[in-house]
């Protein structure tokens, strides 16, 4: 997908970010790229379907976020690994703020 399509800039990164069903415990994942529209992350030995709906926490310099969102794709990319895409549906404010300042100021990945 081409950047002039992307409604949200993407932040490239690599960190440890925590996901879970609504209903269960957390896991743990690395994320790829971050936006004010969502996440993409690589996840190991999960099963994510699309639709579902999973709780996602990740930093954003020193502010930790927790956020609520829908996978909108799913990729295996191995027997083991999948890559995830999240649209949020709900996340704090002030996130938001600040995802979308660092969007305004870092290449997209």
């Amino acid at each position: 997908m081409s950047d002039e399509r992307r409604k949200y800039a993407r932040i490239g990164t690599d960190q440890v970010i925590s996901f879970a069903m609504l209903d269960s415990g957390d896991q743990l994942g690395v994320s790829r790229n971050v936006s004010a529209g969502g996440i993409r992350f690589e996840a190991v030995g999960c099963e994510l379907d699309l639709g579902d709906r999973i709780r996602v926490t990740f930093n954003v310099g020193t502010h930790t976020v927790v956020a609520v969102g829908t996978v909108n794709w799913a990729t295996e990319l191995d027997p083991l690994t999948m890559d995830i895409g999240l649209e949020f549906n709900e996340i704090d404010p002030e996130a938001l703020r600040l995802l979308e300042e660092s969007g305004d100021v870092l290449t997209p990945a």
